[in-house]
């Protein structure tokens, strides 16, 4: 902060009176000086010896505070010189939040990735607008007007996402923003009733979430079922309907649980022999391998007397 400074010396019958009349030359209050007392007034003696007081008054002009705007831009001048970018500030709007434009031939320079460069920038230009301050002030900083592009776009995905969350009731979490991008999100669906959203996650992978009101309960997914008449490995029979594979491993396996459990013996059971069984005897113990479907009974009965007379 530079001072310009005002001064002079002057006299007068009095201390007082020099005084004023500084004061009245340099055209300012005794509030706007400094005042010294040179010298004081002396009576003297049947008018001899007698001399006038003396006052030395200084002016001190104290330069405007620049304001916030005005040191953040100076501010980004110093970084871009520093850095060596040909970046040049367009224009500068000051008001509840400062906004500065930015202008460059390479955009790609300023702007980088999803906006990170520029927003790094932004983070700079905001701590150094706020130095002093006890309430916060937003600082945008833009460059080619990337901003209300990149607001534009994200305003029609979150209304598109939030209709998809409300027509399909479920949850939809978009991608990971950083706070600026995930304001204009909330802003976005702030007025919608049939849906809420809210933030979820640690920086930088904090993100949005769209929440409908017809939000339908989680249900897990049941485990991966390799007899999915819908996936392999079920095949279309001449009939017309779903014919399931033999799987020999399963089968000895299953095989081998029954006869353990006491299956195996006496007569009636099926599978104490493996060339004859029937559907009843799975169904007598089917809790040993819940889940597990072995087949039709006719067509392992007659891969397995193919097997066994293969086997002869």
């Amino acid at each position: 902060m530079s001072n310009e400074v005002l001064s002079g010396e002057f006299t007068g019958k009095t201390t007082q009176e020099a005084i004023e009349e500084g004061l009245k030359a340099l055209g300012i209050t005794a509030e706007e000086a400094e005042i010294e007392v040179v010298e004081e007034a002396k009576k003297g003696f049947l008018g001899l010896g007698f001399s006038k007081a003396k006052v030395f008054i200084k002016k001190i002009v104290v330069e405007p505070e620049k304001t916030d705007a005005e040191r953040t831009t100076e501010f980004l001048t110093g970084l871009f010189e520093i850095l060596g970018l040909d970046v040049k500030i367009a224009d500068v709007q000051e008001g509840e939040k400062i906004i500065i434009q930015l202008e460059t031939e390479k955009t790609s320079d300023i702007i980088g990735k999803k906006g990170e460069i520029l927003d790094s920038i932004q983070s700079l230009a905001g701590a150094v607008a706020n130095i002093g301050r006890e309430e916060y002030k937003r600082v945008v900083v833009d460059c080619e007007d990337y901003r209300e592009h990149r607001e534009e776009k994200l305003k029609r995905l979150a209304k598109k996402l939030a209709d998809k969350a409300v027509a399909q009731g479920r949850k939809i979490k978009l991608e990971p923003m950083n706070p600026y991008d995930r304001r204009i999100v909330h802003a976005t669906l702030y007025d919608r009733t049939d849906l809420k959203t809210q933030s979820e996650g640690k920086e930088p992978n904090r993100c949005v979430v769209i929440i409908p009101e017809n939000l339908k309960p989680y249900t897990p997914r049941n485990k991966k079922n390799p007899y999915d008449k819908n996936k392999k490995p079920y095949r279309d029979d001449k009939r017309g309907g779903a014919e399931r594979k033999f799987d020999r491993k399963k089968y000895e396996t299953a095989k081998r649980n029954y006869e353990k459990s006491g299956g195996g013996s006496g007569t009636g059971t099926g599978l104490g022999n493996s060339s004859s069984y029937s559907r009843s005897s799975f169904k007598r113990n089917s809790t040993s391998f819940f889940g597990t479907y072995l087949g039709n009974s006719k067509d392992v009965e007659n891969k397995t007397t193919e097997n066994n007379n293969s086997e002869e």
